[in-house]
């Protein structure tokens, strides 16, 4: 994704005054009607896996789910002294999710689902200006994993694939983190601006059915669930460092120390582009102006973010590999994420990331209770 991967100024409500991700104690819910993981708080570190399924049927693939589901349900409650494999998982403490989606791929001859993939889920095209590496993207399943710590991220990947050994590949995965607020407010992103500063309202059930859950469009299956879009984004952080200070807030629309819109004082307060129609104080071509222009259906293409922090270390030419694991989540991709990316073709801040991998998933939805799995109405349909 271009820069709305970075700032995240697409919704509609502050985030600012809100607790610090992490903040809360006790473990979060394993059962319900939507996955944990998409609603919850967003956790310090975050982890984005792909896998290839080696199943040889659709019985096999049952099992699989069935594995991942167990499995998944044991790592979320915490660890006990019985399961000292995955002693970094430290119990309710971590709250660890994990959140498990399905690609296009999977719907292919190999388990007879062809007539199940509804028609939003496909793989992720080539937007311009992306450089898109093919062992980087697409996948049979995603796996998002959050908590607390890095080791728990690492650990708890590590469990699921011992524990789907000869049903599952590893085809691509990325790490993140968040950077803590500087001085409050919202965390900031290695470009420097603060992150997160909107959202849509997470607490509205109202909001997030019109926004998130894939509801009556789609197979029934898939009701509950969510579109989820992964992007793997590259800063060139030592070019964008080049840039002047005030030309980073124009190219962006917001202050760089405090947040706040360029015609606003605060982080929190919204911008008003009815009184600055020639983009006078936020150029009509900066990211915030891009991505969510606040006009007569607009409102329709917000959705959620839950994106990390990378860094890599050093690229093989020597500079910064530094940038964004970019996650949304919403009820159509065409009508959200797309429409977003569209209005940010040409947009400055394009001239300073690349996306290099990630690809589309829906993410299934949530286990009902102790005898239901992973996409069994799915395998049902």
């Amino acid at each position: 994704m271009g820069a709305a991967g970075l700032t995240g100024t697409m919704a509609v409500s502050s985030a600012s005054g809100t607790p610090m991700p992490g903040s809360e104690k006790g473990p979060i819910r394993f059962h319900g009607a939507h996955q944990a993981g998409i609603l919850t708080r967003q956790q310090q570190c975050g982890g984005f896996v792909a896998f290839d399924v080696l199943a040889h049927d659709r019985a096999e693939l049952a099992t699989l789910l069935k594995k991942l589901t167990v499995r998944c349900r044991v790592l979320t409650a915490g660890v006990t002294p019985l399961d000292p494999d995955v002693a970094a998982v430290q119990g309710p403490e971590d709250r660890l999710t994990i959140t498990v989606g399905v690609g296009a791929s999977l719907f292919d001859e190999r388990y007879g689902l062809a007539r199940a993939r509804p028609p939003g889920l496909v793989p992720m095209p080539e937007f311009p200006g992306d450089q898109l590496d093919p062992e980087s993207c697409h996948g049979d399943l995603s796996v998002q994993v959050c908590a607390q710590h890095p080791d728990a991220v690492l650990h708890v990947v590590r469990d699921l694939a011992r524990e789907t050994s000869g049903l599952l590949r590893m085809r691509w995965r990325t790490d993140g983190f968040l950077n803590p607020p500087r001085p409050e407010g919202s965390p900031r992103s290695f470009v420097g601006f603060k992150d997160g500063t909107a959202h849509p309202d997470t607490t509205s059930a109202r909001e997030m059915d019109r926004l998130v859950w894939i509801g009556a469009e789609g197979p029934g299956w898939a009701r509950g669930g969510s579109y989820q879009v992964l992007r793997t984004i590259r800063l060139r952080a030592e070019a964008w460092d080049r840039v002047p200070l005030g030309e980073q807030e124009r190219i962006f629309g917001r202050r760089k120390s405090t947040g706040a819109p360029l015609d606003g004082r605060k982080e929190s307060d919204l911008p008003n582009y009815g009184q600055d129609p020639e983009g006078r104080v936020t150029p009509l071509g900066s990211h915030i102006r891009r991505a969510n222009p606040r006009t007569p259906g607009s409102e329709h293409s917000v959705l959620l973010r839950r994106s990390y922090n990378i860094d890599r270390g050093l690229a093989p030419d020597g500079t910064l590999d530094v940038g964004l694991a970019f996650c949304c989540y919403q009820r159509d991709i065409v009508r959200q994420f797309a429409t977003v990316q569209k209005r940010l073709e040409g947009e400055r801040f394009a001239d300073f990331s690349t996306t290099t991998g990630g690809g589309y998933f829906l993410v299934l939805p949530g286990v009902a209770g102790a005898s239901d799995w992973y996409g069994s109405a799915l395998l049902g349909s």
